[in-house]
């Protein structure tokens, strides 16, 4: 499993999104790892990390991923930070591994099953289509439907940095497809009351991947959670209001908020 790690501290764990590795914390890496131990990686089988021809791709497994790569850097506890995708696999961790979680932050994600709320169908087959999966084309249609319109107006610059940088990490498509089956059937609805570490739940105002009203459910539904609502911004908040994201979050980790 490719990974790095930036800076010194307390260890942080970055968990990317869906069909995304190290690379899509190019906003929060050089700002976090002025006070923490950085670490980023690129999930198995995805860009850098190869996977075997049997083996499977689920959200348990890049948990337990996490977990090895903790032990091989010798960390026993890290703070712990996932987004969408990486979400669910944070919220695995956390609730299998819980003595491996010091803080916990959760962005534009969801606990899953049946009262996730859904985006639209126009967005569910953004993603759900694999046709030339790894094309410029491809890309930039299902990634662009992730930023608010007011952003993608204002900002292509940051649109067309991130979708270059995805276009320069293949993702197969078995994987692909594992990640997208892993993310449908995903549910821990029932269980996130367990969680006890100290948990940032963080969104965009207006996220139409993964709907604003799933953060504030997943808030409601864990004990020592806060919520913050970043105005303005769409699924991808961390990199629309990059500033404001990795304030709110290196501000929760050294114990404010």
């Amino acid at each position: 499993m490719y990974y790095d790690i930036h800076g010194s501290g307390e260890t942080l764990v970055l968990i990317p999104g869906f069909a995304s590795g190290a690379w899509s914390w190019s906003w929060q890496i050089e700002e976090f790892a002025k006070r923490f131990q950085v670490v980023a990686f690129d999930p198995r089988g995805i860009s850098r990390s190869k996977i075997d021809e049997d083996e499977t791709v689920s959200i348990p497994s890049i948990a337990d991923d996490v977990v090895a790569l903790l032990d091989k850097i010798g960390s026993d506890r890290a703070h712990i930070l996932g987004i969408s995708f990486g979400g669910f696999v944070a919220l695995d961790l956390a609730l299998r591994f819980p003595e491996r979680v010091q803080r916990l932050v959760l962005a534009s994600t969801s606990f899953g099953g049946p009262n996730h709320v859904a985006p639209s169908m126009q967005v569910l087959a953004a993603f759900a289509s694999t046709d030339g999966l790894n094309t410029a084309e491809r890309i930039r249609k299902y990634l662009t439907v992730a930023f608010s319109p007011k952003f993608v107006e204002t900002d292509g610059t940051s649109v067309d940095r991130f979708c270059e940088l995805r276009e320069n990490n293949f993702v197969p498509r078995k994987v692909y497809m594992q990640q997208l089956q892993a993310a449908l059937s995903f549910n821990v609805e029932d269980q996130v009351p367990e969680i006890g570490c100290d948990t940032l739940v963080i969104s965009g105002d207006n996220d139409v991947v993964v709907p604003t009203q799933n953060s504030r459910n997943l808030s409601d539904a864990i004990p020592n959670s806060r919520l913050a609502i970043i105005g303005d911004s769409g699924h991808m908040a961390f990199i629309e209001k990059a500033s404001e994201f990795n304030r709110l979050v290196t501000d929760f980790l050294e114990g404010g908020i």
